[in-house]
């Protein structure tokens, strides 16, 4: 579902939505990303191409971010098509709210998967399309760690997900970073019990506005190899 924040870093690498603490500039910022599949947190969201807009606000002298970000499936029938709807796309619209705290930041994050039948962006009942999740993150050097839970809307039982990412190389103009990520086995997982296990792994290489990265959920045993260019 979303970069929890589009706090960038190893996160935007890995198209996992993972977050960093460093302070966006003032004002504002729009951006897209041209994605070969959408892979959210070692899970595949759809298997088309797709188009994931920016739009933030930072506000001056505060670091307080507020922006919402998107994902938008170029073909139909993608890996979450609705069952007998061959016109559906995936579809997502999140709105986030990022606030520094001390040497982290504090996400409040509302995703929002919209559909033939259900539209409505501000639904936050348990059967809307909205989910509330509330992230921390914070940088240390080239170490990144992120903790997220949902909290409310359709809050999938309250799954938590904890991630670490690490840079661990940096010449002529490359950037690598690894990724290790654990959440609730019955939302990023293999969906047979609510277990605590090892959903994400990847490794992501970056240069210029190109990276490629190899994403593997052992919980799933699924492997993905996703390009992205960032404008």
């Amino acid at each position: 579902m979303k970069k929890t924040t589009k706090f960038l870093t190893v996160a935007a690498l890995l198209a996992t939505g993972f977050s960093g603490t460093a302070m966006a500039d003032e004002g504002f910022s729009i951006g897209a990303d041209v994605v070969s599949s959408y892979v959210w947190r070692g899970t595949e969201l759809g298997d088309s191409f797709a188009i994931q807009p920016s739009l933030s606000y930072t506000f001056p002298g505060m670091g307080v971010e507020i922006g919402a970000w998107g994902s938008y499936a170029i073909e139909k029938n993608t890996a979450s098509a609705v069952e007998g709807n061959g016109d559906y796309r995936y579809k997502e619209i999140d709105l986030y709210l990022t606030v520094p705290v001390g040497p982290a930041s504090v996400t409040l994050t509302s995703y929002s998967l919209p559909n033939d039948t259900e539209t409505d962006s501000f639904d936050f009942s348990s059967d809307g399309i909205n989910t509330l999740e509330v992230s921390a993150a914070a940088e240390f050097g080239d170490l990144s760690l992120l903790a997220a839970v949902f909290v409310g809307g359709n809050d999938y039982g309250n799954a938590t997900y904890c991630e670490a990412g690490y840079q661990f190389y940096e010449k002529d103009g490359y950037t690598a970073s690894a990724v290790v990520g654990a959440g609730d086995e019955d939302y990023y997982g293999d969906l047979e019990g609510k277990k605590f296990a090892v959903v994400n792994t990847g490794v992501s290489v970056s240069k210029d506005r190109y990276t490629a990265s190899y994403i593997y959920n052992p919980d799933t045993a699924k492997s993905n190899l996703v390009f992205m260019a960032s404008f």
